[in-house]
């Protein structure tokens, strides 16, 4: 029986595989298709002008009617609503600071985490199929759920997410606490589905409810290091697949201890009705 490998040697593993030229060939997609939409999303903003926000909160402040362009964006359109809102009462002036300064400058960095990991899921079976090839051939994959299972679970954890967001309000208001209640709703999205894209191309479904059963914990403990990762400014563009690579090493590993344990135990009890 193969030696159980060590998360370090799992890590190293997966970052050698990541640095072979198939690999690397993939990760220049959602490394390329992040940027191009975060440029359009971006352009499509200040084409408006961000000066013209700072307009319509002086407009407000002056007592005269605001102003919106119909043709804005609707982000856009919502964003001015709510800032000219809250500059009309001087109690709530200083929130607009806040989420301007404080969360404004995350946005664009959760929105990457969350638009990098929608796009990498579309490349999940591609990494993992030269992954199976290179290492765990002697295993079968039985994917389970319909083509329609990812679009659910994107769905549902988006809800979640987004719910999360609201529930946590008061708490983006406390040092520290702050940090992570504006980081764990885009960790809850960002676990649901890089879990789920793994395993459900690797696994059969009752292959996955086994292996979550009694390692549910350590593959959050591993995709809580992956978000962490993804934090470090630009390293998610690059590092998606690596990501992929990580877990899928991790499950192949699990599916290989749970099929072996499953071929003794069918031999014991083989041996015991024979005997």
């Amino acid at each position: 029986m193969k030696r159980d490998l060590l998360e370090g040697e799992v890590i190293g593993l997966s970052i050698k595989d990541f640095f072979t030229k198939d690999m690397l060939k993939i990760a220049i997609l959602p490394l390329l298709f992040t940027l191009i939409i975060m440029l359009i999303f971006f352009y499509t903003a200040a084409g408006y002008g961000f000066d013209s926000l700072e307009i319509y909160v002086q407009q407000v402040q002056s007592g005269q009617e605001v102003t919106v362009d119909e043709q804005a964006p609707f982000y856009f359109i919502w964003m001015t609503s709510i800032i000219a809102f809250l500059f009309k009462y001087s109690i709530t002036s200083w929130l607009v600071g806040f989420l301007i300064y404080t969360v404004g400058t995350i946005f664009v960095m959760m929105f990457s985490v969350f638009l990098t990991v929608i796009i990498i899921g579309f490349l999940t079976p591609m990494i993992l199929k030269v992954l199976h090839k290179r290492h765990y051939s002697h295993l079968q994959t039985n994917g389970f759920g319909s083509l329609l299972t990812p679009l659910w679970i994107a769905l549902k954890s988006g809800f979640i997410m987004v719910l999360l967001f609201i529930l946590f309000i008061p708490l983006y208001f406390i040092p520290l606490v702050n940090i992570i209640a504006i980081n764990f709703p885009v960790y809850y999205f960002f676990h649901k589905l890089l879990n789920f894209d793994v395993a459900s191309t690797i696994l059969s479904e009752d292959e996955y409810k086994a292996i979550h059963k009694k390692k549910a914990f350590a593959f959050r403990l591993r995709t809580a290091f992956l978000y962490f990762l993804s934090l470090i400014p630009s390293l998610m563009l690059f590092s998606a697949v690596f990501f992929i690579i990580y877990l899928g090493h991790s499950y192949f590993i699990q599916l290989e201890k749970l099929r072996s344990y499953d071929l003794d135990n069918n031999i014991d009890n083989d041996t015991k009705l024979i005997g």
